[in-house]
């Protein structure tokens, strides 16, 4: 029964620190981030990372895109697709250049510091969503980009790493053509099942006389979603994300959003945000205060101006490009699955691996203050 007080206590936390952080200004995401630290195994150790949290967390984080897609404008999506594309882009190169320049620099190997560069590549945007969902910012047309660019990226990053595994570890057999193959694949059937399929099959399901027939079909259509996407090897809030678009298209998008955000985010939505700093362990971590400081100052000032650039040449002004580069800097779990990957592949050294994951946390961490800075800067100019 351990798991039950688990969830007392990540409700509390959550919801104190998140209170605590509006109080101080900040994103109450900030806070809520933080509580998984002080009440995880680098702290107090009250809670665990278990399978119990994994399977919750993972839940948490496909309704927060599943939602993020409900509320996102298709048209905007559309008409600033070359902003994303370039945010994207942008937001790959310069950290890969700087990963494995700051690589080479502490005398990682040639195949680690290409991996390194890789993984900073990586952009999370569940945790800019949040943000954004905060400040009533993520309808906005800097909203709507970094939401596309997020998307552009992962594609990318999936595809490159691949390419990377099937190049540098011996073992690894991947086909490159049938790799790029199921991505386009898995874009044409999503696009085509949110077209014809999800307003057929919502209108049967919901004359349904069972309890919360809508509610049920949403949560149906962003479950088998989500899973088509990791079977074809694309991160499963993608694949939320697009339910979310296909469900909003439909006359059920306000009864599906209005009841789905009060499951989220009172249980599952808090228990994704504290698994974050559950990662967290200070162990060994003096020996490379270093290596941790320089590379979260390089994965964030690179993805920055990358993303800042894609934005900039695309239309946006100075402070727009800027708030849209803020939003790419988060890694969260995105990097972290391609850490463990890399951990296991030999890429990543295991004296590096908690590091990394300090990096990609701290990233994480300074997200949701950077974009209120930047909007907020925005907003008074």
């Amino acid at each position: 029964m351990v798991f039950i007080l688990y969830l007392a206590i990540i409700l509390i936390a959550t919801k104190v620190a998140g209170a605590l952080s509006v109080r101080l200004g900040q994103p109450a995401v900030l806070g809520k981030l933080l509580a998984g630290i002080i009440i995880g195994p680098a702290v107090l150790g009250w809670v665990q990372p278990d399978d119990f949290i994994g399977h919750f967390s993972e839940i948490g984080v496909l309704l927060l895109m599943f939602i993020a897609g409900l509320e996102t404008d298709l048209e905007q999506l559309k008409s600033n697709w070359k902003a994303s594309f370039a945010v994207a882009v942008g937001g790959i190169i310069l950290p890969f250049v700087g990963g494995y320049a700051i690589a080479a620099a502490f005398g990682l190997s040639n195949n680690e510091a290409l991996f390194l560069g890789l993984l900073l590549c990586a952009t999370s945007v569940s945790i800019s969503v949040q943000t954004l969902k905060e400040m009533n910012k993520l309808q906005t047309r800097e909203g709507t980009t970094i939401l596309g660019a997020a998307v552009v990226d992962d594609v990318i990053v999936v595809v490159l790493l691949a390419v990377m595994m099937s190049v540098l570890v011996p073992a690894q057999d991947v086909s490159i053509g049938l790799l790029i193959g199921k991505k386009l694949l898995f874009f044409i059937i999503v696009v085509a099942a949110g077209w014809l399929l999800v307003p057929r099959f919502l209108k049967w399901f919901a004359p349904l006389r069972v309890t919360e027939a809508v509610m049920s079909g949403g949560l149906i259509i962003c479950f088998a979603f989500s899973y088509f996407a990791e079977e074809m090897g694309i991160a499963g809030i993608i694949g939320a994300f697009a339910a979310g678009i296909a469900v909003s298209q439909t006359s059920y998008k306000h009864e599906v959003e209005s009841k789905i955000e009060p499951i989220a985010y009172t249980l599952f939505v808090p228990v994704f945000f504290v698994s974050i700093g559950l990662h967290i362990t200070f162990d060994g971590v003096g020996e490379q205060l270093l290596f941790i400081v320089l590379v979260t100052l390089v994965a964030s000032i690179t993805k920055l101006l990358g993303g800042g650039l894609g934005a900039r040449m695309t239309g946006f002004d100075r402070r727009g490009s800027i708030a849209i580069g803020a939003g790419m800097v988060s890694r969260g779990e995105v990097a972290l699955i391609i850490a463990a990957a890399g951990l296991e592949s030999g890429l990543l050294l295991q004296k590096y691996f908690t590091s990394v994951v300090l990096v990609v946390i701290l990233t994480t961490l300074i997200t949701p203050p950077l974009l209120k800075l930047t909007f907020k800067e925005r907003e008074q100019a």
